[in-house]
């Protein structure tokens, strides 16, 4: 890639646009994920009786099982959305500098 055409992309306003969009949804996502995850540790931390209630009378199984569970699902399901919006979005948007640089 030379000069030229690498100056051609990054002052195109299209790439301004999809530079902007892609970080303003990815820290999205990332202040979603800390919030889920560190939300977890500080009720670890502050309130782990929260989490030693057990999910019904006589149950081993507590709270904190699904709970565990539904942060590491929460990883997966923010992962396939960015994924979702990258497919779509973010590769129409790239698709449309192309053409216009051709």
């Amino acid at each position: 890639m030379t000069t030229d055409s690498l100056d051609a992309i990054t002052s195109h306003p299209l790439y301004a646009e999809l530079v902007s969009k892609r970080k303003r949804f990815g820290w999205i996502l990332t202040f979603l994920m800390m919030v889920i995850y560190y939300g977890f540790v500080l009720v670890i931390a502050y309130k782990k009786e929260w989490l030693a209630i057990p999910l019904y009378h006589g149950s081993i199984t507590t709270v904190g099982i699904p709970v565990g569970l539904a942060v590491i699902i929460s990883a997966f399901l923010l992962t396939g959305i960015y994924v979702y919006r990258a497919n779509g979005e973010f590769d129409d948007l790239t698709q449309r500098i192309r053409e216009n640089l051709q």
